[in-house]
């Protein structure tokens, strides 16, 4: 079960004109950005597994970026990255598998091996699924979308005791969630496309993320401003 719900004070991201955090003195620390989807995925890990108080929350405005991140944290200058044991590693999907490995907390993937086996399989399809649905925005997107989609309701129908993709919530659900987050959001407003119709299963694991503590507190707050980025990246202009 997900951990108690801890309702945390959400720090400033730091620009261009901050100072780096005392860097390597035992903190671990999580550098994300609060629009970006992929820190979303290892941000969920830390607050569902009560890390709060472990893992320091750094966020960072990917507009403005400070110098330092790219000098002294992590050279590829994205995020998210987590600064840990004296090193920094990177990459949302490693990330979420590291924290829940060496942190304390509900571990999110289960024992049975079928359920293991599936988790494998839907976490490496999310590397197909969120390329496929940007580029369906380009081209035909209720087709080429609704397959991906079509997809994952399939998916949600493999194991019955739970309404998520590995009956309880896990690492799938990570994964998937922030995105699938943002395509509900823009595709009624770009595409005139409702990703739950047809789909019963989509809607209630939805429904279901959106009861989780840990999950909502990262949601994005400002939907109207990530609507209008989509928009300007994806749609023709008029």
């Amino acid at each position: 079960m997900a951990a108690p719900s801890v309702q945390e004070v959400l720090p400033p991201s730091l620009d261009s004109t901050s100072q780096p955090p005392s860097l390597f003195d035992g903190t671990t620390r999580l550098y994300i950005s609060y629009q970006c989807p992929y820190a979303q995925r290892v941000w969920i890990t830390r607050n569902v597994k009560g890390l709060q108080d472990k893992i320091n929350l750094v966020p960072i405005d990917l507009q403005n970026r400070p110098d330092w991140y790219k000098e002294k944290v992590y050279p590829p200058n994205k995020v998210p990255s987590l600064e840990h044991n004296n090193k920094v590693i990177g990459e949302s999907l490693d990330l979420v598998k590291y924290i829940d490995s060496n942190f304390e907390g509900p571990s999110l993937l289960p024992d049975d091996p079928e359920k293991q086996k599936f988790a494998e399989e839907l976490i490496a399809y999310s590397d197909t699924f969120v390329p496929e649905i940007y580029r369906s925005f380009m081209r035909d997107a209720q087709t080429l979308a609704g397959a991906q989609f079509d997809y994952l309701e399939k998916a949600l129908l493999k194991f019955d005791d739970g309404p998520f993709f590995l009956g309880q919530f896990s690492q799938v659900d990570i994964a998937y969630a922030p995105f699938i987050e943002r395509f509900q959001v823009f595709m009624p407003e770009g595409f005139d496309y409702d990703i739950t119709t047809g789909r019963p299963k989509l809607a209630k694991w939805i429904e279901e993320m959106n009861k989780l503590d840990g999950y909502k507190q990262t949601k994005v707050l400002e939907q109207e401003k990530m609507v209008e980025y989509y928009k300007n990246r994806f749609l023709p202009k008029a």
